[in-house]
């Protein structure tokens, strides 16, 4: 198999299902499955990490962080969601949602972002 077993466990399925988190794994093979995060990796690599030395992983975990939240979410746009950054994207998908059952909120993806 592709993915470890333990991220296949009942408890582990139980744990993202109590906390809100859709499962993105399908049957070895599919390899368009990942697609989303191995471009997300690449366009990091390329875009902020890839030439550079980190002294501390506490300065390497605060990098990342800073490209997630300052740029990627807000700024980078996506092909995938109509050339929009991630956060444009669900406030668009937001008002969208407003507009048509005048209540609600997002279900929008943003990496690593918890909007709760």
């Amino acid at each position: 198999m592709d993915f470890p077993s333990q991220y296949m466990s009942e408890q582990f399925q139980r744990l993202m299902a109590d906390n809100g988190v859709t499962c993105s794994m399908s049957r070895s093979g599919k390899v368009w499955d990942n697609a989303a995060m191995e471009s997300f990796f690449s366009s990091m690599k390329t875009e902020r990490i890839g030439r550079k030395t980190y002294r501390t992983r506490n300065h390497a975990k605060a990098d990342v962080f800073d490209y997630i939240e300052r740029f990627y979410n807000p700024t980078r746009r996506h092909s995938t969601l109509g050339y929009l950054s991630p956060m444009d994207f669900e406030k668009q998908a937001h008002v969208a949602k407003l507009g048509v059952h005048g209540t609600g909120s997002s279900s929008a993806f943003l990496l690593f972002h918890d909007r709760r």
